[in-house]
């Protein structure tokens, strides 16, 4: 595999008055971490804050957002309703349509009568595709239908839209995928791709486009629902955060409330829940409903596990949707036992993807594709995806079989059929689009397609697909990455960070979970097993379990990686990039790996190791004690940068002298107490016409001499001259004072001073082992 490359995302100090608004929704923590996180994701206003973090501060979109297609689609299923046809719903067999057609079945359910005037159906993820078939709207023809409402589907189905109301059946599209070039001629179509980028609704997954439509209903006769349209909220969240969208806008505003929804109700007692077969899923896997986690590691992997390995998910919406304690009860087993059985063979096409990938010249290789008639078809996007990260490259996995007959000899027709995944710099969709013509069938979007070709043409679809992405690069190498958006140590680790990071939740595309990255640590206490299903057997799927370690504190720190064994963590000094979580089974707070590297320590390092004598933070008299014993560079400041203390390793090492780290831990004493100081100072001088030295001030004021550049440009606008005479600084008062200009000044004071403050903060605790790999 090609060498990951690390990034630690820009940091930029968010100012004061920031932090402060943050701290005020974790008041537990210091609030910084958060701030900063929210600062690079581009929330820098309060109105912006209150919104992201309390949803109670969102104005969310009407559902007539959508226009005249929003009121074509309630003007036709009030006739549907009036005249008593028969309506069915479309769904999909992933989360997303899973949960859309649940929402559509419980909320249109309220205004037509289930399983006699409503059904929905599912198609077969292993016999059928995505969207709509001919095959199954003549079959709903004949049983009368007169409507069928689509949900995360059918946006580009025209031909078998046309058949439909050729059959006399009208077809109302609610979906997220990509548009046709021309309207497709359906009663109406609830698409937000047809709303500017900046719509807070442009974003909607299937099942939240779903949610608006039953919403623009309830609106329409807020008298005829019985259950109230919040009690929707559960099944929207799910879908939104098993999807891949971007959670912003009115995504992120209704996964809040579902979320709150689904922990109210997994509280419950069983026979007391809305939903007891959420909440019995929620038990196998040992989740409580109430972080994002919890569904795109719990939920939602269980619910498309049932397509991938069983092929029929129709009963998936039975369990989401019955109150049928020991029914769903039934289904939520069968579902946790599809996942295990998903688990064990995508780990076996992984390995032998792997073996197919050793074989491959990567160098030279844009896009992956890869083929095997064994391969099973409902894991080819998993293992895509971890390929696709891996190697940073699109990749496209298939497997063969026969799909029909052709021409009068009645010869076998051989199709490919399979999943591609993509990494965020290549829009996938388009580029499967360009090599349409050599194609069956294809669809998705820029981050994931399904498609199928003949085998014949796979050879020059890969030469193609290739070509046309090395074009597009233009000489650009691909290369796998990892981003890290904090730096932390294992001392920050804990309960208060993780509540600190859990303003940011939900989490997903565009407001992804933190990644930390935790440098010069260790991992002991090593350990991994194999996971077992439902029904005791060995399932060839394992993780392995670690405590991390640093030099920031004696405590370790547990953690686990997933889809790893133990011997595949690195020996001895290392970095790594993690997410912190919480474990609900055991109860504790938990790091989950995600990447990790060795550290190799230069011939250089090794040699000035011996030179460097830690006195940091010892008690005066021990400190003098043994700086008097010891001949070399005392290092009493604490520096600010690796630039400074670099430079004073390079000059102890060049003159073969020990460097002594003698320094005290920083003055920590709030910003504006530091501002007053001066001012207070400036005050007395101006009174008295007594100079000072700027050594002097740097010493009382404990900065540096470019944070009090900035204390004496604000104390300008506040009315004092400042001149100098002989190496001394005057001070003398006049009446005038700059109001605006002094608070900016004083703002830039103040984050210069924290700054330093933070700098000075972590390199009288570095340890001593980073200083060392410095040298």
């Amino acid at each position: 595999m090609p060498e990951q490359q690390w990034i630690l995302a820009t940091t930029e100090q968010p100012p004061e008055w920031f932090i402060q608004a943050v701290k005020q929704y974790a008041p537990a923590s210091s609030g910084h971490f958060a701030a900063q996180l929210l600062w690079q994701r581009g929330i820098r206003k309060n109105a912006q804050l209150a919104a992201f973090v309390n949803s109670q501060a969102y104005q969310a979109a009407s559902p007539f957002e959508f226009g005249q297609e929003m009121h074509l689609a309630v003007e036709r299923l009030q006739q549907a309703r009036h005249a008593g046809e028969k309506v069915a719903i479309w769904g999909d067999f992933d989360a997303d349509g899973i949960t859309s057609t649940a929402v559509l079945w419980d909320g249109l359910g309220q205004f037509f009568a289930q399983n006699t005037q409503l059904v929905y159906y599912i198609p077969n993820r292993l016999t059928e595709s995505h969207g709509l078939n001919c095959q199954g709207i003549e079959k709903l023809a004949k049983e009368d239908f007169k409507l069928i409402v689509t949900c995360d589907t059918g946006s580009t189905n025209i031909s078998e839209i046309i058949y439909a109301k050729q059959l006399g059946v009208d077809v109302i599209v609610t979906d997220h995928h990509t548009l046709p070039v021309e309207r497709p001629p359906v009663t109406a179509i609830i698409n937000p791709r047809y709303l500017s980028q900046t719509h807070q609704l442009f974003h909607l997954s299937g099942v939240a486009v779903a949610y608006k439509l039953v919403e623009a209903f309830y609106q329409t006769l807020p008298n005829v629902g019985q259950q109230p349209l919040e009690d929707l909220l559960d099944l929207v969240a799910v879908g939104l955060i098993a999807d891949l969208v971007q959670l912003s806008g009115d995504c992120r505003y209704l996964a809040q409330l579902g979320i709150g929804r689904l922990q109210d109700d997994f509280k419950k007692t069983p026979d007391k829940r809305r939903r007891p077969g959420v909440g019995r899923l929620l038990e196998l896997c040992q989740k409580s409903g109430d972080r994002p986690t919890d569904i795109s590691f719990g939920l939602g992997p269980r619910i498309n596990a049932v397509s991938r390995i069983q092929g029929d998910a129709s009963f998936c919406v039975e369990l989401l949707t019955s109150r049928d304690q020991k029914r769903v009860n039934e289904l939520a087993e069968v579902t946790e036992l599809a996942n295990s059985r998903r688990k064990s063979l995508q780990k076996d096409v992984a390995g032998q993807v792997a073996l197919k990938l050793s074989k491959m010249d990567l160098s030279t290789t844009s896009v992956i594709v890869l083929e095997d008639p064994q391969w099973a078809v409902g894991v080819l996007g998993l293992v895509a995806g971890q390929v696709a990260q891996e190697t940073g490259r699109p990749t496209i996995l298939l497997s063969t079989e026969v799909a029909g007959e052709q021409g009068s000899n009645l010869s076998p027709v051989l199709l490919a059929r399979g999943s591609a995944r993509s990494i965020n710099s290549v829009d996938l969709y388009q580029l499967v689009k360009d090599q349409a013509h050599l194609l069956h069938r294809f669809g998705g979007h820029p981050y994931a397609a399904g498609l199928s070709l003949r085998v014949e043409n796979i050879p020059l679809f890969t030469q193609a697909i290739n070509q046309r992405l090395r074009q597009s690069l233009g000489g650009t190498t691909l290369t796998p990455t990892v981003q890290a958006d904090l730096a932390v140590t294992v001392a920050d680790l804990g309960k208060d960070l993780f509540l600190e990071l859990k303003l940011l939740e939900p989490c997903g595309m565009g407001n992804p979970v933190p990644k930390l990255l935790i440098e010069n640590c260790w991992f002991e206490n090593a350990w991994h097993r194999n996971q077992q299903d439902s029904q005791g057997k060995k399932v060839q799927y394992i993780k392995a379990e670690f405590d991390i370690r640093d030099d920031s504190t004696r405590n370790p720190f547990p953690g686990v990686w997933w889809g790893h064994y133990k011997d595949e963590l690195p020996p001895g000094r290392c970095d790594c990039i993690a997410e912190l979580d919480y474990n609900t089974f055991k109860k504790r707070y938990e790091i989950r790996l995600i990447a990790v590297r060795s550290r190799t320590n230069s011939a250089l390092s090794t040699q000035h190791a011996k030179l460097i004598l830690d006195l940091r933070n010892l008690p005066l008299e021990k400190e003098l004690a043994l700086t008097t014993h010891h001949s070399g560079l005392i290092l009493q400041e604490c520096p600010t940068s690796w630039d400074d203390l670099r430079a004073h390793l390079r000059r102890s090492l060049h003159n073969q002298e020990p460097l002594v780290l003698a320094w005290l831990k920083p003055n920590s004493q709030p910003p504006e107490q530091t501002w007053l100081t001066l001012v207070g100072i400036a005050k007395y001088l101006g009174r008295t016409n007594q100079p000072v030295t700027r050594i002097q001030l740097l010493e009382k004021l404990g900065i540096n001499d470019q944070t009090l550049l900035f204390g004496l440009r604000s104390l300008r606008y506040l009315g004092f001259n400042i001149s100098r005479q002989d190496r001394m600084l005057v001070f003398t008062q006049h009446s005038t004072i700059e109001t605006t200009q002094a608070e900016a000044a004083v703002e830039k004071f103040l984050a210069a001073v924290r700054e330093e403050q933070f700098q000075r903060q972590y390199f009288a605790e570095v340890p001593l082992s980073v200083i060392e790999a410095i040298a």
